[in-house]
Order: structure tokens, then sequence, then C-alpha cells
């Protein structure tokens, strides 16, 4: 169980704050369950509630900074996702991203920056489709970095890019 003050990551949405635990008093809510009431941390003017034996939300504690190091280091080694099936192309992004999973998440980032390498060789464009879940995955996987290394989420690029260049 989580606690008020905390910080978790709940699904898609990406890390959210622990205000309150309890029952909640609204319409279509049962005063016999008790509740996360959750402030998403990128997405002002947002509550989520929702009940905290919910399965089928992930919801899990933000990783702990040594953790958060640990995957910067690693992040050339992660590879890429396994996509076969171009027709399967976006059903693999999107079932990758919905693991909440910052490894994950790096692996999507990893293969989309191979793709648009590989794309822009042809003379091609980078997709829509690739843009839009690059850019879901950096959100999230920036977003709880930000928070494990207890920096600003817009540091998080810079700090990667210099952490990795002190390894090279």
């Amino acid at each position: 169980m989580f606690h008020p003050g905390e910080y978790i990551v709940y699904g898609s949405t990406g890390v959210c704050v622990v205000e309150k635990v309890g029952t909640i008093d609204l319409p279509g809510m049962s005063p016999d369950r008790i509740y996360y009431t959750l402030r998403p941390c990128y997405e002002k003017k947002s509550t989520i509630f929702t009940p905290i034996d919910n399965t089928k939300v992930i919801m899990r504690e933000v990783i702990r900074r040594e953790d958060a190091l640990r995957l910067i280091d690693g992040i050339s080694q992660m590879g890429c996702l396994e996509i076969t099936d171009e027709k399967r192309r976006e059903l693999e992004y999107k079932e990758s991203f919905m693991k909440c999973d910052c490894e994950e998440l790096v692996r999507m980032m990893n293969t989309i920056t191979m793709r648009r390498k590989e794309r822009q060789a042809a003379g091609k464009k980078a997709t829509a489709k690739d843009d839009r879940y690059y850019h879901m995955a950096e959100e999230n996987l920036y977003g709880e970095l930000a928070i494990a290394l207890d920096i600003e989420k817009t540091q998080v690029k810079e700090f990667i890019k210099e952490r990795l260049a002190l390894m090279a």
C-alpha cells in the first residue's frame, strides 16, 4: 500500500503523488472501498481516484536513484524491441509502453531512434506513429527519472547526455 506524499507510477499517466488514502464521497464511488487520490506530477489540474486494489492499471513505486543511475549507464546495452512484423509495429509499441517499465521505454526509444536513422538514410521522414510513441516514452521515462534523481524533468535529457559522455 502506498502512503500520502509518496511518488508512484500510475499506468500510462506516469508519475503521480499520493495525496490521500481513504474513502471518497463522490457519486459512483463505493463508500465501502478505499481509494488513492493521486495528483499527476506533469498534468496540472488533474486528479485521479483509483481503488487501492485496482488490478487493471499498473501502480508501482518510482525507481530509486541508484536504479535510475544504473539504467542510464546501461542505455547503450539495452538494445531494441523485437519487431518482426511491420504491420504489428504500433501494437508492439503500445504493449511496450503499457508495461510502465523504464527499461522497456528505453528499448522503445532505441528502436525508434534506429528506425529514424534508417529512414533518413533512405531519404524518408520519421513516421507520425514513431514520433508519437517516442514522445510518450520520453515523457514518462524522463518524468520518472526526474523524481528519482531529484532534478527538473527538463534537465533529464542533458543529465543523461553528460553521464553517458563521462562513461565514453
